[in-house]
Parts: C-alpha cells; structure tokens; sequence
C-alpha cells in the first residue's frame, strides 16, 4: 500500500509548547487533561511523571500545576492563584487572544457570540470571560443563530480555534445582514486552516483516507469530516492498533493526516503499519 502525508498534519505550535513545558517540570500536574490525546499523556506520566488532576480540590501546597493548553475558566484559574503552588500557565496563545477579546468587547457592551462547542474546555474558557454571562451566546451551527436574543445592537464574534472557517463565514454573514453592528474576530487558528487546506487536498486524490488523532479532538473530528466529503473511505484513529485491513482491500493509495495533538511518533507507527498491506 502506498501512503501519502498531507502537506500540513500534526502538532501545532500551542501543543508543542504545552508538551516542552510539561517536560521541562517533571512531577508535575495539569489542570485537565493538556491536551487531546491520550497516548501522548500516557507517555508524559510514564516518562516525566506528569500527573492529571481534575478538580481544584485535587491541588495540595507546593504542587506545580500546569494549566492545559485549551485554558482554564477566569474563575477557576482565579482560585487556583490563591492556592499555596506553583501555576504555569500553558494555555495556547491562540486561546488567550479570543479570551481577551471577549473580556474587552463585552466591557465595551457589545454581545458576545461564540462560534464553537459549548461543552468544549476552550469555549467554556473563553465565555467566562464575558462580564454579562447572559449575553455571551455559544451556536455552533447557523440555525442555531434564530434561537437568540442578543443583549445590545452591537455584537463582536470569535471562533473556536479549531473550528471550519466556512461555517463561521455563514454564521458572520447572517449577523451582517440582520445587525446594526458586527466587529468580527477571526480566532481560528492558521494551523488549523492550514491542516484542512491540506487534508481537503489530498482527499480528493486518494482511495482511502486515514485520519489520526484523539476522538474527544474538535480539530481531529473536523479533519474527518472534511475527508469524508471527498473521500468516503475515511477512518479516524487514535494509533496504529486501531487500523483495520480491511480498509485497504482493493485500495492503491492511502492518504494520511493527524490532528494538532497527535504527535509524530504515532503518526510514524501508523505509516509503517499502512505500508505492510
């Protein structure tokens, strides 16, 4: 079986970032999990002895604590300042930007609209900072759009940063047509552009498409369902164990992207065992 990578796959650099920081602090903790797979957690306890707590109440003084690269809601990372440890703040620059914005926007009365997955740890960060949580709005969809009563007559929008650019142009696009005023922030990070780009590309060009990456990943389930639209045959994995024959029967070219989380040693075992079909 042949194999092709996307132009652009893998770690972004908010992960990178988080991993070398957990590396640098060996028996350490996260604040959640740091990011969204598992096996690269599995490897930072086994080598680092970075642990995983879930609850502030899980912190003990003098622990050093780091914050996941998705952040942390204000008030959370508020007490967890208070607590007698070490807090090392790993949140992706790309997260704190739409933070901010919705911090400042909502202090100068604008509603607030996120584009994104309300349950998702990012969002959930992002909306605390608004300072009227009643008039910070999360769709994810733009028919969910109808089902809201803005506060003011002027709203700022950020995106989840790993969201698909093309809903969030949909959802802006009716906000236009329907407000006085919309100041847009484009929040979805370039990695994320760049890895679909490249994923829809190579879709197209292959008879069967794998993509690699943690299953609660928002970026890694949006790269699936963008090879789907080109490619029917398209596979979502975690590591190379998951991989089925069956897939490749009668197949001559395998496509292969990886999630913003997914590190380079998996991606590796997965394309070693692709080639033996």
């Amino acid at each position: 079986m042949k194999v092709k990578l996307a132009s652009s796959y893998g770690f972004c650099f908010g992960v990178k970032r988080a991993i070398e920081i957990a590396e640098k602090y060996e028996n350490s903790a996260t604040m959640g999990p740091l990011i969204h797979n598992q096996n690269e957690i599995d490897r930072l306890k086994n080598d680092y002895n970075v642990g995983l707590y879930n609850n502030l109440t899980d912190v003990k003084p003098n622990d050093t604590v780091i914050i996941r690269t998705h952040g942390i809601p204000k008030n959370d990372l508020k007490d967890l300042r208070k607590k007698d440890a070490k807090v090392i703040n790993a949140t992706c620059p790309f997260v704190t930007t739409p933070q901010q914005i919705v911090k400042k926007m909502s202090a100068e009365k604008y509603s607030i609209l996120i584009f994104g997955d309300e349950d998702h740890p990012e969002v959930k960060g992002v909306k605390s900072y608004g300072e009227d949580q009643d008039d910070v709005h999360v769709v994810l969809d733009i028919d969910e759009l109808k089902n809201i009563n803005f506060k003011y007559d002027k709203i700022a929008t950020v995106a989840q940063t790993t969201k698909k650019k093309e809903t969030y142009l949909e959802i802006v696009n009716n906000l236009i047509l329907k407000n006085k005023e919309v100041r847009v922030f484009n929040t979805i990070c370039d990695a994320t552009f760049e890895n679909q780009d490249a994923a829809r590309e190579l879709s197209k060009e292959v008879d069967v498409m794998v993509v690699i990456g943690g299953k609660n990943s928002s970026n890694t389930k949006q790269l699936h369902s963008i090879c789907v639209e080109n490619c029917i045959d398209s596979y979502l994995i975690e590591n190379a164990k998951e991989l089925d024959s069956t897939w490749f029967k009668n197949k001559h070219l395998c496509g292969i992207t990886a999630g913003a989380s997914t590190p380079d040693w998996i991606i590796q075992q997965v394309v070693n065992e692709i080639e033996k079909y």
